[in-house]
């Protein structure tokens, strides 16, 4: 479920494959190119939104028994996701150098405010 900055609600159908940045939505569900789009879940209603960046989207994946944090933007045309595990985080996307949280370090990090 999303909802435009005109308070409209909407499904989105994103692209299952990290980095293809192909959707599908209602043809009457309207997103300007720049706006922020707000994400929510389509079973309980809560905000997707990311604690560490409102302009990011946050979901859990898990697969073949590994749990990942998936961030992307909410931004209609920008192009950031990230992949976060145990592992460390992989980056992908031609605008994901701005958002620098991922590249900080933890020592930094504690002094963000959320």
């Amino acid at each position: 479920m999303a909802k435009n900055k005109r308070k409209k609600k909407g499904l989105i159908l994103l692209h299952y494959e990290i980095g293809n940045y192909t959707s599908h939505k209602n043809p009457d569900f309207n997103i300007e190119m720049g706006e922020r789009v707000e994400f929510y879940c389509p079973l309980c209603n809560k905000s997707l939104t990311a604690d560490i960046d409102r302009n990011l989207t946050h979901i859990l994946l898990q697969e073949e028994g590994k749990l990942y944090d998936i961030y992307f933007s909410k931004i209609k045309g920008e192009k950031s996701t990230y992949v976060v595990n145990e592992e460390g985080v992989t980056s992908t996307g031609e605008h994901a150098n701005r958002y620098t949280y991922f590249t900080m370090g933890d020592e930094y990090k504690k002094f963000l405010s959320r």
